[in-house]
């Protein structure tokens, strides 16, 4: 990501989000933040008004592309293994666009106030059960095995998934495409039916 092109405020975030990555939200300061910018502490006001705003808006962004990159999934003529198959390689893919984000929007959300924890857990759980819908699919439909129970299937998906940005490195051999594809063969082909 080019942080020259960005807008003061969106450098801001982006040094938050590495900040709050690095020592986490609480222990995070404006002060640590003003430093690691190179700025006042009192100049930080003029682009964001507190912590929690910038928070506030890596998680919502996130969970808004998290969201978007499912949208054309579910509109997919396919299987359910495919549409699986490509909520899969979705997720991966926004989750690599920025990985540092990614990382805060896992592990920092349950910081949030309220009522924004509770509306940011709801978007989570309805774009968890987006995904079990499509599993749901493909168990009526006889593309996965029958067996299977739906939740243990969803949440095995995002625990595995979601642990992407504490180990993927991008200057591996392996671009975030080529994971994703191999994340969801696997994943996915433990649905099916056997043939």
């Amino acid at each position: 990501m080019d942080v020259a092109n960005l807008s003061r405020k969106e450098q801001v975030i982006r040094a938050a989000a590495a900040l709050f990555r690095e020592k986490g939200y609480v222990a995070a300061s404006m002060r640590d933040l003003a430093q690691k910018l190179g700025i006042e502490a009192a100049s930080l006001y003029s682009h964001i008004k507190s912590k929690e705003e910038i928070l506030h808006s890596l998680c919502f962004d996130m969970a808004a592309e998290f969201r978007k990159s499912l949208d054309a999934v579910e509109q997919l003529p396919a299987p359910a293994s495919e549409k699986l198959r490509q909520g899969i390689i979705g997720h991966i893919e926004v989750m690599a666009k920025d990985l540092i984000a990614s990382a805060v929007f896992m592990n920092e959300h349950r910081h949030l106030s309220q009522p924004y924890l509770r509306d940011f857990l709801l978007l989570r759980i309805n774009y968890i059960n987006r995904f079990k819908s499509i599993i749901e699919e493909g168990v009526r439909s006889g593309d996965f095995k029958d067996t299977i129970d739906k939740k243990l299937a969803v949440m095995t998906l995002f625990s595995s998934l979601n642990w992407m940005p504490q180990w993927y490195d991008p200057g591996s051999d392996i671009n975030s495409s080529e994971l994703g594809e191999q994340l969801a063969d696997m994943l996915v082909n433990g649905l099916k039916k056997g043939r």
